[in-house]
């Protein structure tokens, strides 16, 4: 039975349009959380998208020292590999920004990142939980952050987090867990393209437990920023 209650979506002609309406839509969350509880936390994805909108976000008139910022995901790489995503943010928003905000990586000394859950868990509790806002990609096969078709996601879990080996990629991967991404205070996908549109539109259709994606919009509102 199609599942779409929980999906609120926002459709633009272009990215340029997209990336100003969700920094305008972001620092108002950001802004009210901060005015609630005194500080606030942004999770943010990697990727070839956020270029376009980091910039537009670090433009923003914010307290940004009141802000703690993360990743959804991050490759098991070294920070200054070009397949990092703390480089990215690094470099498209986080040194746009005067005083710049609190930044926790996700990456560790640790070999493996099964052995840095632990550690992470206590680095993460450091934001303001839950997260008031995750700003999400999508992938084509229907991930959410690094969290793949096939992987087991125990949502009793108290973990923000677990290790995540892609079925077709060069590295392992950390990842917020579906746990983290269902408790938080808004959840925001930016989804750019035809493809991704259409699949979204057959996952609503014909929602397949077994993808993240729907996972994650059975079980709580969503908002789609999207582009043709």
């Amino acid at each position: 039975m199609p599942t779409d209650h929980l999906i609120e979506r926002h459709a633009f002609s272009d990215l340029s349009s997209l990336s100003a309406a969700l920094a305008q839509s972001a620092a108002v969350t950001l802004h009210n959380a901060i005015k609630q509880h005194g500080k606030a936390s942004l999770v943010v994805p990697g990727g070839h998208t956020p270029t376009a909108y980091l910039p537009r976000l670090a433009q923003m008139d914010l307290p940004w020292q009141h802000i703690l910022v993360t990743l959804s995901d991050e490759r098991w790489v070294e920070p200054t590999s070009e397949q990092s995503n703390e480089r990215l943010v690094r470099e498209y928003f986080l040194q746009h920004i005067q005083p710049a905000p609190r930044f926790i990586p996700l990456k560790t000394e640790h070999s493996h990142p099964d052995a840095a859950v632990t550690d992470l868990d206590a680095r993460l509790s450091a934001l303001p939980l839950p997260f008031n806002l995750i700003i999400l990609g999508l992938g084509a096969d229907g991930h959410v952050a690094s969290l793949f078709p096939g992987m087991s996601l125990d949502t009793n879990s108290t973990s923000l987090c677990q290790a995540a080996t892609p079925p077709a990629a060069p590295s392992l991967r950390i990842s917020l867990s579906l746990r983290a991404l269902l408790n938080s205070d808004r959840v925001v996908l930016v989804i750019t393209g035809k493809e991704k549109r259409q699949l979204v539109d057959r996952l609503i259709q014909s929602p397949d437990p077994d993808i993240p994606f729907v996972r994650l919009m059975q079980s709580r509102s969503v908002e789609l920023f999207e582009t043709d």
